[in-house]
């Protein structure tokens, strides 16, 4: 192996403090009363409501009841719109399709002192009205005035389908109509009124407007077409809430349990304050016992925790950060254990060379070489394992979900947002290992002894 030059060192452990600084605090800038994020930092983490406090319910359809999976993915749009209009933006909501069972958390609202989730668990699972009205016209609030108000074209039971459709001619997306035949004769005169005075019919659900096609045509059949800005996703995502309107099926709350904010931040301030203590004992130890590869080790581990920090706080841009859970928490911690045992195993190895009587670049190099393979081996194994576990109880329409489903098919969602979780910052904490305390270390090691006050093999475990 080549002698790493002797600035590698500083070089690497600037990058990794500049890192750590950066995920820690994030960069963000301030005008007046406005914060602009240009890099999320440790405060942008999103904790889940094992953490943050919240509820967690579990819908299901009537007993005796065998729905659909159009019915469920109609059913869990509604249950995502009422959210949004009760100003709950940050949820989880998940279909286990095996079981007819849709999943749902939600946070505590912040600075709402009143909120009561039993009433808004209750809102959430009530039926759907969807209304398809003459015009688009609102109030101040977003609510039908005037001739939108007082005239109802078409109610949810007047649609016997909504799916969505690839136009080959046009090339785009689309939502189709079918309607029953009642609804058909209501929609013939309606669209002829409206073509002519080139109006447009709204479609609400409850009183949320969630779309408003113009009127370009007369529909006599009870075929029509929703054409827009569509592509597959959003097309299906109308379908579904049109489909909505027409369940045949009162949502029944299952289970419902709730965490106190208290609780949750309580059992996280715990956690944090163990897991700095921790770090505390494990970095003495390590420095104590091994020395000048310990104090390269903690800086790793640095490295290694921040990294992880870092792919769940969306510091990255490339991709959206991820919900912390307590289990999560705990799969950091597993990660970093995962970091120690490879720099134990690492420091051990060269120790064992300079017993034998190697020279110090011999001892240097034959230890990394001989680590590397049981380092691959556990972590190679942990990394497997928390791939299992994510595909196992991630949300269907994950990745690794979607390459296990042949095995884990019969598994359900439910502790998707905790399991997941672990799994996770395992994966990530574990992958991190093999860069920050694999290869950083190797570079940092090599680069420091070839500093001539650094190369008494004492400093590397050998003796004095």
């Amino acid at each position: 192996m080549k002698r790493v030059s002797k600035p590698v060192f500083f070089i690497v452990f600037l990058l990794i403090a500049a890192f750590a600084a950066a995920v820690l605090f994030g960069v963000r800038s301030y005008y007046g009363d406005n914060e602009t994020v240009y890099i999320k930092g440790a405060d942008d983490i999103r904790f889940g409501i094992d953490i943050k406090g919240g509820v967690d319910v579990t819908f299901t359809p009537p007993d005796g009841f065998d729905a659909t999976n159009e019915q469920l993915d109609a059913a869990k749009e509604v249950i995502v719109q009422r959210m949004l209009t009760l100003g709950i933006t940050d949820y989880e909501a998940y279909i286990d399709y095996n079981s007819d069972r849709i999943i749902v958390r939600f946070p505590w609202k912040e600075n709402e002192a009143n909120f009561d989730p039993e009433a808004a668990v209750k809102e959430l699972g009530e039926t759907a009205r969807l209304t398809f009205r003459e015009g688009n016209s609102t109030d101040q609030n977003g609510m039908p005035t005037g001739v939108t108000a007082e005239n109802i074209v078409l109610e949810g039971a007047d649609v016997a389908q909504a799916y969505a459709a690839y136009d080959q001619q046009q090339s785009e997306w689309i939502v189709a109509l079918r309607l029953d035949p009642n609804g058909t004769e209501k929609f013939r005169d309606a669209t002829q009124k409206l073509y002519d005075t080139n109006g447009v019919i709204s479609i609400w659900m409850d009183d949320t407007m969630i779309s408003y096609p113009r009127v370009n045509s007369v529909i006599t059949d009870g075929n029509a077409t929703i054409t827009g800005s569509f592509d597959a996703e959003s097309a299906a995502k109308l379908a579904n809430q049109i489909n909505s309107g027409a369940l045949p099926f009162k949502l029944v709350t299952s289970s419902f349990s709730t965490i106190s904010p208290s609780l949750g931040m309580g059992a996280l301030d715990a956690m944090v304050l163990a897991g700095i203590i921790a770090f505390i004992l494990i970095a003495v130890y390590m420095i104590i016992t091994y020395r000048l590869p310990g104090v390269i080790a903690v800086i790793c581990l640095v490295g290694q925790v921040a990294g992880t920090l870092a792919f769940v706080s969306g510091f990255f841009g490339f991709r959206e950060g991820s919900i912390l859970t307590i289990p999560g928490i705990a799969g950091i911690i597993l990660a970093v254990g995962m970091g120690v045992d490879a720099n134990v195993i690492t420091a051990e190895r060269i120790k064992e060379e300079l017993k034998a009587g190697k020279t110090l670049d011999g001892a240097l190099i034959s230890g990394y070489s001989r680590a590397l393979s049981a380092i691959l081996d556990g972590n190679i194994t942990m990394i497997l394992v928390a791939i299992i576990l994510m595909g196992a109880f991630g949300t269907a329409d994950s990745i690794w979900a979607k390459l296990l489903k042949f095995a884990f098919f019969m598994f359900g969602p439910t502790t998707a947002g905790t399991i997941y979780s672990f799994g996770y910052t395992l994966l990530t904490g574990t992958a991190l290992n093999l860069f920050f305390g694999v290869l950083c270390a190797r570079l940092m090691t090599m680069s420091l002894s070839g500093f001539k006050a650094l190369r008494k093999p004492w400093l590397y475990g050998g003796a004095q």
